[in-house]
């Protein structure tokens, strides 16, 4: 299973052979595809699509979501949070990403810490967020805020490897 985080439970090990790459692969293609179509493509059955699509998922490999605007879904504000810390940055991510605005969090190198990506309704949402919430986590001492003016580009097609 996957934590709040998204992080695969340990348990759950998969083996990423060429099938389970296949399969991937089709549903980055369309999501949607049924497991008869995607089993034809890679040349197993129906069932045994849909176990290694649930042995995937449980493992934290992938997740099928429908991918949405977020203007259209009523969040009229989005933001990636640059964030400077000191300190373990383990327990500030996970701090993060326990909230339900925050929808994306790395640890990065380079001139911030962390990254942060917010989805609010709202300037005062946002504001919200950053003064009584982002601000005030152990170990956080910077804050840089990117508003986003336009989506230009989101894809989650990037292939197997």
């Amino acid at each position: 299973m996957t934590g709040r985080t998204g992080t695969p439970d340990k348990n759950s090990a998969v083996l990423l052979d060429d099938i389970a790459k296949a399969i991937i692969r089709e549903l980055q293609l369309d999501g949607r595809k049924s497991y008869a179509a995607i089993g034809k493509a890679v040349g197993l059955s129906e069932a045994a699509v849909r176990q290694r699509v649930q042995r995937l998922t449980d493992a934290g490999v992938m997740q099928v979501v429908a991918v949405t605007d977020p203007l259209e879904m009523g969040f009229a504000r989005q933001a990636m949070i640059g964030i400077k810390a000191e300190g373990a940055l383990e327990p500030i991510a996970e701090e993060l990403a326990a909230m339900d605005e925050i929808e994306y969090v790395v640890i990065t190198a380079g001139s911030f810490d962390l990254l942060a990506e917010v989805l609010c309704e709202s300037d005062e949402q946002l504001l919200k967020v950053l003064s009584e919430r982002v601000r005030s986590i152990k170990g956080v001492k910077v804050t840089e805020t990117f508003v986003y003016l336009k989506l230009v580009k989101q894809t989650y097609s990037w292939g197997v490897r």
